[in-house]
């Protein structure tokens, strides 16, 4: 088993080695898919505050898969965790990394993330689903977010608006000039490109998950051109051709997109 704690929760680490053991009666299931999630609240004897945590159990690899990530390639809880970090280093949203863990002998088997639970309760799906143009206060500061993200040189390759975390920021006109009205973290990121210039197109082509009306990649693209200094109608016209593009395939040509 391998283990990995951030130096501000070792004091967790015992606790942490024993969750391949704890994990399937621990808390509660807030998602159950490929992978599984749980909300744990660390016992009292481990920690004197009531600390709320997401523990992400990844779906136990095929044998292929196992071999890869034994032997060429991070697993994704490892990279989520780094990702986490470098994304904190940037100033980007993210739920605090805690750990992770790596089970398995010789080949990989079960892994685990764990990180604070986020505070923000909504996710983008909540928003773009029922937009309306009132709504556009929302939508410039989540392009600037965007936008701030891709100048750091970071892509998260699966830009869903199950993946994208925001809410009212509490601190917004309290005196720092620079504060936004909303604040946004993103999860799910053990897919992410970093370290390397995100072009006009390859940001535009990160959309295409998104499900909302034109009229908010409108609004969006504005905004996201401003701040990285591209030309507005080029980001409009090549958010629309990705996006036109995914949606138009198969089941999803059936969404709704005028």
């Amino acid at each position: 088993m391998r283990i990995t704690v951030h130096p501000r929760y070792e004091y967790l680490r015992t606790w942490i080695a024993d969750l391949p053991r704890t994990f399937a009666v621990s808390g509660e299931v807030i998602y159950d898919g490929r992978n599984q999630l749980r909300r744990i609240f660390v016992p009292s004897s481990f920690s004197t505050d009531s600390l709320p945590l997401v523990v992400k159990q990844f779906h136990r690899p095929a044998l292929l898969n196992r071999i890869v990530y034994s032997c060429l390639r991070e697993p994704k809880a490892s990279r989520a965790y780094t990702n986490a970090l470098y994304l904190q280093q940037h100033g980007i949203g993210t739920p605090e990394p805690i750990a992770y863990v790596l089970c398995g002998k010789g080949l990989l088997a079960e892994s685990y993330l764990i990180t604070r639970e986020s505070r923000l309760p909504h996710l983008m799906r909540e928003f773009t689903l029922n937009y309306t143009p009132a709504h556009d206060e929302l939508i410039r500061p989540f392009a600037r977010f965007t936008a701030r993200m891709h100048e750091a040189g970071i892509l998260h390759l699966d830009y869903s608006p199950g993946n994208i975390l925001w809410d009212k920021n509490p601190d917004y006109g309290k005196g720092d000039s620079a504060a936004e009205p909303y604040v946004f973290e993103v999860i799910d990121i053990n897919r992410m490109r970093v370290g390397r210039k995100v072009t006009l197109r390859e940001g535009c082509e990160s959309m295409r998950r998104i499900c909302a009306r034109r009229s908010f990649f409108d609004v969006f693209a504005d905004e996201y051109a401003l701040v990285r200094g591209f030309a507005s109608d080029e980001c409009r016209h090549w958010i629309h051709y990705y996006r036109d593009r995914f949606w138009n395939h198969g089941r999803k040509a059936q969404y709704e997109y005028n």
